[in-house]
């Protein structure tokens, strides 16, 4: 029995001392040459250590190399493909023995990755060329590959530690960058599912990636394979299912994207969004997608955007010249939650009414359209109402082309305000000076809301039509203003002008011209009070602006007491109005139906000052010559009434 237990302690101690000896005995640089031979033959592309080479074979044959470097292809932008620290290599002993090539487990430590496409579009993770079948026929430099069916490698488990990641385009010069990896890639076969698990950081955020491809060696070949992938982290998650084909030329699949905040996206990516709580937080993104070369399609389009909801299509051209067609459906649009402070409508407190208006002062600031010139599109847009401050509309369709700098903005359907129109806006910023032309028919719209919204002025209420033809060039607001031209016609029924009644100012006027100044209670020079306001049957009217100037000589309000006729100038540039009315007190109560044209007693009265004070009164002079005329005539059918007596008494 002693003699068993010598001989089986003699064993031990040969296995001991061949375990410890053999790292010295087996020729480490043989192995290694071994497999930067296989590695060579297979790729096409060199192995190099310039770090230790370490052997260890307990409790497994593992080859440690260290600073290691993997060339890159020949049209690449850097010598080597990829680089690391430390490559950790785990072999099975039977592949030594059977002259298989295969792997147990890779570790790699602080690798530095580069994916990238040349000039002609190649990509250098086309690793295979050596021992690839080439087709006979080849009509580019980025060429399917056809691996040899008893090729195959079998890493088992590769695990990544640290170290960057990036993809550089050579066509396009874009480079993304990837690091601090920490990954598990389980490659049992080329020929079997590719799974990759693990986080990444871009950008300083973590991301959590799975990603699943069958057959990698669809992927080296160039034919059509299918990949999953989800993404997690903080601001966004992501999933897509679908195929890739043509070395990733052909994307297409479902496409799925949300996320809880697009603020803490904007801040991520160096933008602050000053908005409201309730403004630019969750969001979704559902849909069908294809790239294919230069095109990328998006169908089945629905998207979110806290309580928004967008459905549609779209189609990109991400060429040299980036081109958008779209057609979306934006349904119940309220834009109030993302409009600045400065612009949507808030709670105002209490001001002192004595408190003088400020004038108005055009914008001088440059205004800068360059980027029209960034892209083409053709976008058709509908929705079925919006709100925008107080502007509340109904259905309406609108059309956005844009063509090397020159926008088109067309209304193709409006219905808002209690009416309808449609017309057109178009920019050409081509040059310096912007050129713009606006050209717009609306019908059956309520005056005061639409006028109060679109201009700031609330000072005209009834329903009727307003069209308009205006031109203009400059590159800020004062300068549009200042070069306003064209002509802008309206007529309006069963209405008020608010501000004063001129109906009692004339009544007024007439007694003081008669001499009862006690029968006036009240100054005739009056400044707008918006308690007062003179009701119409029909306002008509027309403009003609010239310079931004606007003259009009054919005005026309008919109420039943008194009708109206003026001319005057609205001076845009200068924000100074000086208007001249012709007012007249209809002796029928008839009103607008009436045959009877007399307008009894007649005074002109003058509207002066700039915008932010406008003063309203009666023009006296005129007045007197007026009640003058009137007496002399008064005068003369008396005594041509005498003189008839006279000759028939």
């Amino acid at each position: 029995m002693k003699t068993l237990f010598k001989i089986i302690g003699v064993i031990l101690l040969l296995c001991i001392a061949l375990i410890v000896a053999a790292p010295f005995l087996i020729p480490t640089d043989a192995i290694f040459n071994k497999v930067s031979e296989q590695v060579e033959q297979t790729t096409g592309r060199t192995l190099t250590i310039k770090g230790d080479k370490t052997l260890s074979v307990f409790p497994a044959l593992k080859l440690e190399l260290n600073d290691v470097h993997f060339a890159n292809m020949k049209s690449g932008s850097r010598a080597d493909m990829a680089s690391m620290q430390q490559l950790a290599v785990h072999i099975p002993w039977l592949s030594l023995l059977d002259g298989e090539f295969k792997l147990d487990k890779f570790v790699i430590n602080e690798p530095d990755i580069l994916l990238e496409t040349d000039k002609n579009g190649k990509a250098n993770w086309q690793l295979f060329d050596a021992v690839a079948e080439q087709p006979k026929e080849q009509t580019g430099s980025a060429e399917a590959i056809k691996l040899p069916e008893n090729f195959d490698i079998e890493l088992g488990e590769v695990a990544i530690y640290g170290g960057t990641f990036t993809y550089f385009d050579g066509k396009t010069g874009v480079k993304q960058q990837i690091s601090d990896l920490e990954l598990a890639i389980l490659l049992p076969s080329l020929r079997k599912t590719l799974e990759v698990k693990g986080a990444i950081t871009y950008m300083q955020e973590r991301f959590e990636l799975d990603v699943k491809l069958d057959t990698p060696a669809k992927a080296i070949e160039g034919t059509t394979f299918n990949i999953q992938q989800s993404l997690d982290s903080r601001l966004v998650d992501l999933t897509f299912e679908g195929t890739i084909a043509k070395q990733g030329q052909d994307i297409k699949g479902q496409l799925a994207l949300s996320g809880d905040s697009v603020k803490n996206i904007a801040k991520w990516q160096g933008v602050e969004l000053n908005a409201k709580d309730n403004a630019f937080n969750a969001f979704s993104v559902n849909g069908k997608m294809h790239l294919a070369g230069e095109q990328f399609k998006l169908e089945e389009l629905i998207a979110t955007l806290d309580a928004l909801q967008i459905k549609g299509k779209s189609e990109l051209n991400l060429g040299k010249r980036l081109a958008v067609m779209a057609n979306i459906d934006l349904g119940m649009l309220d834009l109030n939650p993302y409009l600045p402070e400065a612009v949507a409508k808030k709670e105002q407190p209490t001001t002192d009414e004595t408190k003088p208006a400020e004038p108005i002062v055009w914008d001088d600031t440059k205004i800068d359209l360059s980027a029209l010139n960034t892209l083409d599109a053709n976008v058709v847009i509908r929705s079925s109402g919006l709100k925008a401050n107080d502007i509340k509309l109904g259905a309406n369709q609108f059309t956005v082309a844009l063509k090397n700098s020159v926008a088109k903005l067309s209304l193709d359907n409006f219905a808002a305000y209690e009416g309808t129109g449609k017309g057109a806006i178009n920019i050409n910023a081509q040059q310096i000076p912007y050129k713009i032309t606006t050209n717009f028919d609306l019908a059956g719209i309520d005056a005061q809301p639409l006028l109060t919204d679109a201009a700031g002025f609330d000072k005209l209420m009834g329903n009727g039509s307003l069209n308009w033809n205006l031109t203009t060039n400059g590159q800020s607001q004062k300068e549009f203003v200042n070069a306003l031209n064209g002509e802008l016609g309206f007529e309006f029924a069963n209405g008020a002008v608010q501000g004063a009644n001129i109906a009692e100012m004339i009544r007024k006027g007439k007694e003081l011209l008669k001499g009862n100044v006690g029968a006036v209670s009240e100054g005739l020079d009056t400044g707008f009070d918006k308690s007062q306001q003179t009701d119409f049957s029909a306002l008509t009217g027309s403009f003609k602006f010239t310079n931004g100037v606007g003259h009009n000589n054919d005005l026309s309000l008919i109420s039943p007491l008194i009708r109206i006729s003026g001319e005057g100038d609205v001076d845009l540039p200068n924000t100074i109005i000086n208007y001249r009315l012709v007012t007249g007190i209809v002796g029928s109560i008839e009103g607008q139906g009436t045959t009877d044209d007399s307008t009894g007693f007649k005074i002109p009265l003058r509207i002066k000052g700039p915008f932010h004070d406008v003063g309203i009164k009666l023009d006296f002079g005129n007045a007197l010559k007026e009640e003058a005329k009137e007496k002399l005539k008064e005068k003369a059918k008396d005594k041509l009434k005498d003189k008839l007596k006279g000759l028939f008494g």
